[in-house]
């Protein structure tokens, strides 16, 4: 049986999501401020955490920055329950680490479905991963075992979520890879209203890599598609 932690200050919600996951054959623990949480995270050891972002004294953003510096439950898959939409908001949770983002209101069938997929996800080890094989085409090479990419000479580190969908990139090199597939092969999940959790990604990975590429490109976006990866890049067009 797998363990849920729920994190959130709001009674209400918290009990809900509690008493409808209990429903679907989970065992699920509950706290209701970020620190009682993070504590509860780090004794449990939860297969999954779903995570309030706004909290009294310390917020969502703290705690899963400090889950993801635990060596013991930096790997929990972690959803975030929040009111905020922004992009901004969600780059923020991206980075740190979160695994998937959630905005209140939602429904409970939604959050059960990402729940089973990432559940899903966090039993398959990603092929490179658990061969811990150096991935190498063209000026890109993935690093698994520090989760960074390698464009030449200059390293960047990225997040699990976004290491798997450059691995996935590189795996289908020169050929277009759509959003769809993206959410399905990442996610496990293809809910047609998501398409902003993959421009999200690819935006963050695009910053990270333009810090390494020097005036390269090697993410091009197929408008109406979905995405394609260049391994040797493609020279960006000079500002005038």
């Amino acid at each position: 049986m797998n363990k849920i932690l729920v994190i959130d200050d709001d009674e209400a919600v918290n009990e809900l999501v509690k008493v409808n996951l209990e429903l679907s054959g989970y065992k699920v623990i509950s706290a209701l401020d970020g620190i009682s949480g993070f504590a509860a995270a780090k004794q449990e050891q939860p297969d999954l955490i779903i995570l309030d972002v706004m909290m009294p004294d310390v917020d969502g953003y703290t705690i899963a920055k400090r889950i993801r510096e635990n060596p013991n439950i930096k790997g929990t898959p972690i959803i975030m329950l929040t009111a905020l939409g922004m992009l901004d908001d969600k780059v923020k949770g991206f980075d740190i680490g979160v695994d998937d983002y959630l905005v209140k209101p939602f429904e409970l069938e939604e959050l059960k479905v990402r729940v089973r997929a990432l559940l899903k996800r966090a039993d398959k080890i990603p092929e490179s991963l658990a061969t811990k094989e150096i991935l190498q085409i063209g000026d890109i090479t993935l690093l698994p075992e520090t989760y960074s990419v390698k464009i030449k000479d200059k390293i960047t580190k990225v997040t699990p979520i976004e290491f798997d969908i450059i691995n996935l990139l590189m795996q289908n090199y020169g050929n277009m890879v759509s959003g769809a597939k993206i959410l399905q092969d990442i996610w496990g999940y293809n809910p047609d209203d998501d398409v902003e959790t993959i421009r999200v990604h690819i935006r963050h990975i695009r910053t990270k890599l333009d810090k390494i590429s020097g005036n390269k490109q090697y993410i091009e976006t197929i408008y109406g598609g979905g995405y394609r990866l260049i391994p040797e890049g493609m020279e960006k067009p000079k500002k005038k």
